[in-house]
């Protein structure tokens, strides 16, 4: 069902804003840039990292999950979204990395 939220979300943030889908996020080590299979759900605007879930709750590691891509990538701002709520405003988390 991510797939579903997914373009759903990209199709109404697209209207308003820059939305790219499944963005490789590589990883950089050593002069080294290498290709791990890491995705960004989002990517709004060329900064803000949105990362969908689709369960029963968020957990720590959906968090560093995120946390992750945001360092990776050198991004401030994401938020995980989990649809799986009954209020989709109590499925929003927003995260910023501190850098």
């Amino acid at each position: 069902m991510e797939g579903v939220y997914e373009v759903c979300l990209a199709h109404e943030l697209a209207k308003r804003m820059p939305v790219t889908r499944q963005v490789i996020q590589p990883v950089r080590y050593d002069g080294l840039e290498i290709e791990t299979g890491y995705r960004l759900d989002l990517l709004v605007a060329d900064k803000v990292v949105v990362e969908l879930k689709t369960v029963d709750k968020i957990t720590d590691l959906h968090l560093a999950q995120l946390l992750s891509y945001l360092k990776l990538g050198e991004y401030k701002l994401g938020f995980l979204i989990n649809f799986n709520v009954l209020r989709l405003k109590d499925g929003i988390k927003r995260v910023v990395n501190g850098l």
